[in-house]
């Protein structure tokens, strides 16, 4: 025995021993058992709130495919009433220059249907100029002779304008 109290490693047993017993003696278990009990709880707080924010997240997820999805869908409408109604423009565009063409050929119908009477006027106006002038030539030849009469004058003058 007087060996073992000599022993370096009895004493270092001894002191192992005495300390473990000091630390059971405090409640140095309880409490790293507490200490562990609250950081597993931290855990399951902090996996629980993960828990939520996925949950959140797939719910967010969702919105925002159903969002896109109106949105794909309300582009499909703005595009096809735009195609609607760039036919109707179109269509209305077509017709009014077809009505202008219309009028325009109207108008140049009328143009010459006014250059062909005024045309007409001239030739006739031209016409009893000449018989006129040829009248006056006749009636001269006739009257060469003879002495020349007022009345006969004013009559020749007026040939050309009760022609016209």
């Amino acid at each position: 025995m007087e060996h073992l109290l000599t022993n370096a490693e009895f004493w270092v047993g001894v002191a192992f021993v005495l300390f473990v017993g000091l630390m059971v003696w405090v409640g140095v278990p309880k409490l790293v058992g507490k200490a562990l009990d609250s950081q597993a709880e931290k855990i399951r707080a902090e996996l629980a709130e993960a828990e939520r924010l996925h949950h959140e997240a797939e719910q967010l997820l969702a919105s925002i495919r159903h969002d896109r999805q109106e949105a794909e869908e309300t582009a499909k409408q703005m595009l096809a009433y735009a195609e609607e109604e760039a036919r109707r423009i179109e269509a209305e565009a077509h017709t009014r220059l077809e009505e202008q063409i219309r009028r325009q050929g109207e108008l140049a119908q009328r143009k010459i249907a006014q250059a062909e009477a005024q045309a007409m006027a001239e030739v006739k106006a031209a016409a009893a100029d000449l018989a006129a002038e040829a009248a006056a030539g006749v009636l001269a030849a006739r009257l060469e002779g003879a002495k020349t009469d007022p009345l006969v004058d004013r009559a020749l003058g007026e040939i050309g304008t009760k022609l016209s």
